[in-house]
């Protein structure tokens, strides 16, 4: 890069040149030119290995760099001013802007009256962005915030529309979200996203009611707020694909500086804002479309799934042989295949639904399929590479296998090889001949460490003269859409393919909509898995639904079940538990649910139950009093527990409860971890002292390998140290004792 263009950005701010207005614009006010903010940086690590060298908005997407389709969107709807927030390798961003010949500030061809980069030397979260942003007073009008991995081909234009109109009638309308609806038949964004948003929205309005986001691993209701039911018709919409495409006025800004603890677009600032409505009086809108294509490459699920969705030209015109980088050559082919000018396909070979990049050779006999192929890459002999993504100058040898997987950049895989599905390849690892990767778990390898520094070769994943170590995934602690404080979401979100197997944790759908005051939707339909607003939409809620949506027996049995145990759990009355226990084992019956079924669902009750009691509203009580209160409170309760929940006083059943117990207090949405470990300590106390568990049944559990499994477990764990050690202790003093009367 030039000397002139390497002075464009400095550590706190950034600069670009400016062209001038043509003549006749001169007067055109600050307010009518339609600025955009590109948020270039997430602050995640989802993509590494790959992005302890690159940044994701230049990790290449069907062998484009994700920050092109970005950009080609901002142009197409009208957009003259980018102010480009660069975090972690800014420079790389901005030598890849400054050499391109479209997007570059001194090119004619830039559709752009003006782009600027900005740093923020100490940024740790997008919300620091924002207020930077806010005290540069470089926004004058209404704005489109959108993030540097985003492939949208939606028109903007309406949407604008209805967002001045709502501005000019009430300046507190200071927002409007774009968000594209997936409609019944649920589409690969849709599925990829890791978690489900809930906008509540006024049907009449399009205004924002409330936002949740309901957790894909967690066992809970969606609670409405009380004052929603006060705007008469709304809608609960989950099934809306949300690739923070948002249209702004400047007071957002205003919002993001007046509350410093907002982090996150959506979980933080969405969520907060209407929350607080009373206080702060804005008001915030949806635009919902039902045409285009909006997804933002988030993770690798919702990579590998744009991936497929641009090769099968859902984006159009973003497509292969649209040639949106500079210097392309792709023309289309039959079979739904993409090949550059310079490609070399040798004899027998089968290639569908594929792009294969310039100066790239393939050996005979060679299979792909639904694969981008960059450039300069060697294929060898006999091949097959099916679903997986291999970035320029990389090389695979004769025989190999590659299968689902991402190989980046100078990557060698010998003759002979297997790349299993959901590996993840970085840059210039070299896997010798013969080796045939681990499937279990998906294999990362990396050349350097998490934190950047080079890693030593590890001979048993990459082969006696290979190059390159296993990189270790560090567990995610806050997200753009959700904050996953459980090593099984990372594992989710880290994944490409997303897939509750293997997580051993509940994937139970949402089977109920419910208010504060239980309120009880009629239009819930019989399965309880989704939400009707009328005869001719469904809004499906489940992540665990079969392919026809309907939710599955031993989900339906799960949310019903806890719903029918907690409702009797809180009922004001002098009934005992009979009634409970008699509907639970009709439910039983009728979805011939097993006995682990049977105890994760008690387990997930009383510890909602107990967790309810913990919260002001509910009496605020201490996690000793709250567990006491949940167990004994009605009659019967404790009995319904060991007959049922145990059914026996074997030291498995025991020890399955007491870890049920402890998963379904990591699935509690809102509970802080000291304050779900100091429960489950009060809980298996107080079960102790009840005589439901006894200390085998506590010990096991303790001992078991599944109750320390991830960081998140054996934190909650980390309370009960003191019964156990009571508990072993006890046992010794008895021994003690025993000894001594033998002795006598």
């Amino acid at each position: 890069m030039s000397g002139k263009q390497g002075n464009r950005a400095s550590a706190g701010a950034g600069s670009a040149k400016s062209k001038k207005p043509p003549k006749g614009k001169a007067e055109e006010t600050r307010e009518d030119v339609l600025q955009a903010v590109v948020l270039a940086d997430s602050f995640q690590d989802r993509f590494r290995p790959f992005t302890l060298e690159t940044p994701r908005c230049l990790l290449p997407l069907a062998n484009v760099p994700v920050i092109e389709y970005t950009l080609e969107f901002l142009a197409a709807n009208g957009v003259q001013e980018v102010f480009l927030y660069c975090g972690a390798h800014s420079s790389a961003i901005e030598n890849h802007i400054n050499e391109s010949r479209r997007w570059s500030p001194d090119s004619i061809l830039s559709p752009f009256s003006s782009l600027e980069f900005i740093r923020v030397s100490d940024a740790s979260s997008i919300g620091d962005f924002l207020r930077d942003l806010d005290k540069r007073g470089l926004i004058g009008g209404d704005f489109i915030l959108v993030h540097g991995d985003l492939v949208a081909n939606v028109e903007l234009e309406d949407a604008l529309a209805k967002h001045r109109a709502r501005r000019e009638a009430n300046r507190d309308a200071c927002m409007t979200m774009v968000l594209r609806s997936a409609g019944v038949k649920r589409h690969r964004a849709a599925e990829a996203r890791g978690i489900t948003p809930m906008f509540v929205v006024d049907s009449s309005t399009g205004q924002c009611l409330q936002y949740e986001e309901l957790h894909p691993l967690s066992d809970h209701y969606a609670y409405l707020d009380p004052a929603v039911f006060k705007h008469g018709d709304f809608e609960v919409r989950t099934d809306l694909i949300d690739s923070g495409i948002d249209i702004c006025t400047p007071e957002v800004l205003a919002l993001w500086s007046e509350s410093f603890d907002y982090e996150l677009p959506r979980k933080n600032f969405l969520h907060g804002v209407l929350k607080d409505w009373e206080l702060n009086g804005k008001l915030i809108y949806t635009e919902i479309v039902e045409k285009g294509y909006a997804a933002r490459a988030s993770n690798l699920g919702m990579y590998n799934s744009m991936s497929k969705d641009i090769l099968e030209r859902w984006t159009f015109p973003y497509v292969p042989d649209s040639n949106l980088a500079f210097d392309q050559t792709y023309r289309r082919a039959k079979g739904g295949s993409y090949f550059e000018a310079d490609v070399s396909i040798g004899k027998g070979c089968d290639i569908t639904k594929s792009a294969i990049g310039n100066a790239t050779t393939v050996g005979a006999g060679s299979t792909i399929k639904r694969s981008t192929i960059g450039r300069r890459c060697k294929i060898g002999k006999n091949v097959k590479i099916e679903g997986s993504y291999i970035w320029d100058d990389t090389e695979i040898k004769d025989n190999s296998v590659v299968d689902c997987s991402i190989l980046a950049s100078y990557v060698t895989i010998g003759n002979g090889c297997r790349v299993p599905k959901g590996s993840l390849i970085s840059y210039g690892v070299q896997i010798w001949d013969g080796k045939s990767l681990q499937p279990e778990p998906a294999p990362r390898i990396s050349l350097l460490t998490d934190t950047g520094s080079p890693a030593e070769t590890n001979p048993s994943f990459v082969g006696q003269d290979g190059k390159g170590a296993f990189y270790q995934e560090a567990v995610e602690e806050d997200s753009d859409e959700e904050g996953g404080d459980s090593a099984a979401l990372a594992r989710l979100q880290n994944s490409m393919f997303y897939s509750l197997d293997g997580l051993n944790l509940s994937s139970s759908s949402i089977s109920t909509l419910a208010s504060h005051d239980s309120f009880d939707s009629e239009d819930e339909d019989a399965d309880g898995g989704s939400f009707q607003q009328d005869s001719s939409r469904k809004r499906l809620l489940s992540f665990a639904s079969d392919d026809s949506g309907n939710v599955s027996k031993s989900d339906a049995f799960h949310g019903d079940a806890v719903h029918g145990l907690v409702d009797a759990l809180r009922a004001d009355d002098n009934e005992d538990f009979d009634s409970a226990k008699l509907e639970f084992m009709g439910l039983r019956l009728a979805n011939n649910a097993s006995d682990s079924m049977m105890r994760r669902a008690i387990a997930v009750a009383f510890v909602r139950r107990a967790s309810e009691l913990l919260e002001p509203e509910n009496g605020g009580l201490e996690p000793t009093k709250a567990a006491e209160v949940a167990l004994t409170s009605k009659n019967g309760a404790v009995k319904f527990i060991k007959e049922v929940g145990l059914g026996s006083e074997k030291t498995a059943q025991q020890s399955e409860f007491a870890l049920a117990l402890q998963k379904a207090l990591l699935g509690l949405k809102g509970l802080e971890v000291m304050r779900a470990s100091t429960l489950l300590a009060a809980l298996l106390q107080q079960l102790y002292h009840q005589d439901v568990l006894e200390e085998d049944g506590i010990l096991a559990w303790w001992a078991d390998a599944k109750s320390s499994e991830s960081d998140s477990l054996a934190k909650i764990k980390d309370k009960c140290r003191v019964l156990v050690e009571w508990l072993e202790n006890a046992d010794e003093e008895e021994s003690d004792d025993d000894e001594e009367e033998d002795s006598d």
